[in-house]
């Protein structure tokens, strides 16, 4: 019974710990179709289609965790794109409530990201995403990295991740 119980918790733990996990199937991007900040209808599936790593965070206004994992990317974002060549879609999942409230929020903050409006939820579900912060890497259109939650540090996993794909030191 102890080693059940031992057992079952250490596969918890792990499991719930937010720690990057790679997909070895490499699953397809799904194609849904959402709108950006300024409006235009986007394509979920035209994410990434070159040999570059891409970043994909689910996030919304209201999540504190989200907020400061997305300004730590800021903080990263343009020597990541010129060392690894990398694009980040921050994912908003407010509400139609809030979704008008998402344009003057990333400005304010000066973020540089390509921001997406999941209002619907429909890329979320798509991409069996349950709680934010939920942060993908893709490659060549395949989700190769999930991560869900957000610790700080989590970001130096990030970068190492983005070497190996790369190739790249910086």
């Amino acid at each position: 019974m102890k080693i059940v119980l031992v057992s079952t918790l250490l596969a918890f733990t792990v499991l719930s710990s937010g720690v990057f996990a790679q997909d070895s199937s490499g699953t397809r991007l799904p194609s849904v179709k959402i709108r950006n900040v300024t409006g235009d209808l986007f394509n979920t599936a035209e994410i990434s289609t070159d040999n570059k790593p891409v970043i994909v965070s689910f996030w919304a206004t209201w999540c504190k965790p989200c907020l400061q994992e997305l300004q730590t990317y800021h903080g990263l974002y343009e020597e990541w794109q010129e060392k690894y060549g990398v694009t980040l879609f921050a994912v908003s999942i407010d509400d139609s409530r809030n979704a008008s409230k998402v344009a003057p929020f990333i400005k304010s903050r000066n973020w540089t990201y390509k921001v997406l409006l999941d209002i619907n939820q429909e890329f979320k579900r798509a991409m069996n995403v349950n709680n934010v912060p939920h942060t993908f890497v893709i490659m060549n259109g395949k989700v190769v990295f999930s991560h869900s939650a957000y610790s700080p540090g989590d970001e130096d996993e990030l970068e190492a991740l983005l070497k190996k794909l790369t190739g790249k030191e910086g």
